[in-house]
């Protein structure tokens, strides 16, 4: 007999977030459903009935992030797997872009997802088993023009789970970051504000904008798909620590680990220069 998993999903409302959500509670699985505004998630109950538990959740207040993790545990008396999906990202230069918004998409991007991984470890811990799955992006291999405080929190959730998947594995959990591309969701859309700024960026920036205006609607994503692909790793016994979603993302992060490489191979003679020198043998 197959158990279900009991899942904690953050930004259930909207984009590949529901579109997750959606999935784990059609494929039988318990859901805590969270959102900014539950309101956005008044149909799951009637859909799915008591495998859905929706909680108010702002991914930046740390009791809030506490609350959720125990209404998994106080409801259904585990969690099994954790998606840190909440965030949003705007397009403008980083010299256009205020301390102000860099600090609030790092606090949502990169804080958030802290926030919640902290508040289940202990549970996860004490189980010796779980999964935690970091929604990152191609951004957080990539760093594109015009999203330098998304970027810089991705990179960071990077840096975070890669340490935490070290620390978490010998305990029985695991931990997966998925790297996604465009999808056809309002990621692209409402989602994002697009500043062009000063005309001296047009060139980055401003392409960057164009392109992603033109884009959207036309992503080669479909969240459906990109939610089976999170389901099936999450019940996998060795899931990748990364994995790319969607051909735009393996396509640019190919490209770019070439280049990385080659740059470093290039620059190997004096990175390598830096060593202390080998004392001579009289």
């Amino acid at each position: 007999m197959t158990v279900s998993k009991i899942w904690l999903i953050t930004g259930s409302s909207r984009g590949l977030g529901r579109a997750l959500a959606e999935s784990v509670l059609a494929a039988g699985e318990k859901l805590i459903a969270t959102a900014r505004d539950i309101s956005q998630l008044d149909d799951f109950p009637r859909r799915f009935g008591d495998a859905v538990r929706l909680v108010p959740l702002d991914v930046t207040d740390q009791g809030a992030a506490m609350n959720a993790v125990d209404a998994a545990v106080s409801g259904f008396g585990r969690l099994d797997v954790l998606v840190n999906n909440a965030g949003y990202g705007d397009v403008s230069s980083i010299e256009d872009t205020s301390l102000a918004d860099f600090r609030s998409q790092i606090e949502t991007n990169l804080f958030g997802v802290i926030n919640l991984t902290k508040a289940a470890i202990p549970t996860l811990r004490q189980q010796r088993s779980g999964h935690i799955i970091q929604v990152s992006s191609i951004s957080g291999r990539i760093g594109p023009a015009g999203r330098g405080a998304y970027a810089a929190a991705k990179w960071g959730v990077e840096g975070f789970s890669e340490v935490l998947a070290k620390e978490l594995g010998p305990l029985g959990i695991k931990v997966t970051i998925v790297e996604p591309g465009g999808f056809r969701t309002d990621f692209a859309g409402s989602s994002t504000t697009l500043r062009e700024g000063r005309p001296e960026y047009d060139a980055t920036v401003g392409a960057a904008i164009r392109f992603q205006r033109d884009y959207n609607g036309k992503q080669p994503g479909d969240p459906a798909k990109a939610a089976a692909a999170i389901i099936r790793i999450a019940g996998h016994e060795q899931p990748p620590l990364r994995l790319l979603l969607g051909s735009d993302a393996f396509t640019f992060a190919t490209q770019n680990d070439i280049a990385r490489r080659d740059s470093d191979e290039k620059w190997r003679e004096l990175s390598i220069s830096t060593d202390f020198s080998p004392e001579v043998t009289k």
